[in-house]
């Protein structure tokens, strides 16, 4: 019964903890998310492949979501995280 136990947690928690940067599963986009509906038309030509950036936006709720992307060698654009930001952080 104890490893049965152990086993159902370590799995509940590996799914958990995956990171798309590291061979997880990927983030999809959200709506304000620059990749929500497609790659966005131009292309970022001057920033070096694998360089990330941020991008904020609203949500629905009115909370602030925090998206960091990596450019990528053919110059796409893929969310490696993304933070959503409390309302109340003090709560």
């Amino acid at each position: 019964m104890r490893r049965t136990i152990a086993v159902l947690t370590a799995v509940v928690l590996s799914s958990c903890t995956a990171t798309p940067h590291l061979g997880g599963p990927r983030l999809e986009p959200v709506p304000g998310s620059i990749t929500y509906g497609g790659q966005p038309r131009t292309k970022l030509t001057k920033a070096p492949v694998g360089s990330t950036f941020e991008h904020r936006f609203e949500d629905r709720f009115g909370r602030t979501v925090i998206e960091v992307y990596r450019i990528e060698p053919d110059r796409s654009l893929t969310i490696i995280r993304r933070y959503v930001r409390a309302i109340f952080p003090d709560f």
